[in-house]
């Protein structure tokens, strides 16, 4: 993963702002917004179309009158999370708070962390804001259908991550380069002593030289699928999966509430964070 990046701390619902949140209907809005609904596919709308989005085309895209808040929110965008978490899309450990009275959404990993609030606010750093952001804009939306997260879709114990995958596929390659040595090495025994032609010889060098570079790229492989594998227990580990101890980093339940709020939308990433305390 990607260093985590570093966002705005505390930002307004997607598309809205300080002021007024209605925005009438023209001739132009409507013609914009069909644009829009031509040029990017919201069943699969992402961090990189968010960050493609103009202002304008937000502005015409969504209904600002329709926004979901409060705790029908918080669900959904944890129920999205979840799916996501599940299909491995999103690394993430999310939880339900409660700070200065109010109900919350925390996500986080061992890199960063979003707090997502009622009013469809959300604060953070890294690469876990970056990825619940969508979730947020697109849970908020009535016309978006938050799949229900299935059973067991939490991230797994470090005990049950697999030492790697494909090991049905580097058996077979085992057993190709070993039939290619067998070969080579016939070829190769058999040459002088019935005086095979020069051919013969020539190509057992090369069963051997495929035989052993097929085994190299084995023996690669699964040194890869380990370190990957032990890799991924460590980020596991490191977010309290094994022994529930949370990262350090991670804001108080009991934080005062904070100040100087901006907004967001497209194109918002990059922002320095502060937190929420205001300090």
């Amino acid at each position: 993963m990607a260093d985590p990046e570093s966002e705005s701390s505390r930002e307004d619902p997607p598309g809205e702002s300080a002021g007024d949140r209605s925005v009438p209907e023209t001739d132009d809005r409507a013609e914009l917004r069909d644009e829009v609904e031509q040029k990017y596919d919201f069943e699969e709308f992402g961090p990189r179309d968010m960050a493609e989005m103009s202002y304008e085309e937000w502005e015409a895209a969504f209904d600002h009158d329709s926004w979901i808040t409060g705790e029908r929110l918080l669900d959904r965008v944890a129920a999205d999370l979840e799916t996501r978490v599940a299909k491995r899309d999103v690394f993430a450990v999310t939880e339900r708070i409660e700070r200065d009275g109010e109900d919350q959404l925390l996500a986080y990993s061992d890199e960063g962390y979003a707090v997502v609030y009622p009013d469809g606010t959300v604060e953070g750093s890294g690469t876990v804001l970056r990825d619940v952001k969508p979730s947020i804009a697109l849970a908020s939306m009535e016309s978006y259908e938050v799949p229900d997260p299935p059973e067991g879709g939490a991230l797994p114990e470090p005990t049950e991550v697999p030492e790697g995958s494909g090991e049905l596929g580097n058996r077979l390659m085992q057993i190709i380069a070993a039939v290619h040595l067998l070969a080579g090495v016939a070829l190769l025994v058999a040459w002088v002593p019935l005086a095979l032609p020069l051919v013969a010889g020539v190509a057992g060098f090369g069963f051997l030289l495929f035989g052993g570079f097929v085994f190299l790229l084995v023996a690669n492989a699964r040194l890869s699928d380990r370190f990957r594998s032990e890799e991924y227990r460590n980020r596991l580990r490191a977010v309290g999966v094994e022994d529930g101890e949370r990262p350090a980093f991670l804001p108080d339940e009991d934080a005062e509430e904070a100040t100087g709020d901006a907004p967001v939308g497209p194109n918002d990433a990059g922002v320095s964070s502060e937190p929420r305390d205001g300090n």
